[in-house]
């Protein structure tokens, strides 16, 4: 984890931007978890906090839920999104925060 200056989205990094909370902080170690060899960037800004990896990351509905210790259902994540950066796709077991590189 690194807590460097939050990126903005800049350059090859993509996460999620999350409200602070319950489901950011199940996300950053979700993150980690689901995304072992990857460098995670995290900005925590108390009412916000920015999630980034190389790449991009992963959140499994599995990890979430052991991570939470309950049920937990993907549009959950989607209610406590505020933003995100690069491209992103869902489905009942996991979101998928990635960069879409167009060809030269």
């Amino acid at each position: 984890m690194s807590d460097a200056p939050d990126s903005g989205g800049i350059g090859d990094m993509a996460g999620p931007v999350l409200r602070g909370g319950e489901i950011a902080q199940a996300v950053i170690e979700a993150v980690h978890t689901d995304n072992p060899d990857k460098e995670i960037v995290i900005s925590d800004h108390t009412t916000y906090v920015r999630v980034e990896a190389e790449g991009g990351c992963i959140i499994r509905r599995d990890t979430m839920e052991e991570v939470l210790g309950r049920p937990f259902r993907m549009p959950e994540l989607e209610v406590n999104l505020t933003a995100f950066s690069g491209q992103i796709e869902t489905n009942d077991d996991y979101t998928r925060f990635y960069l879409k590189k167009d060809r030269v």
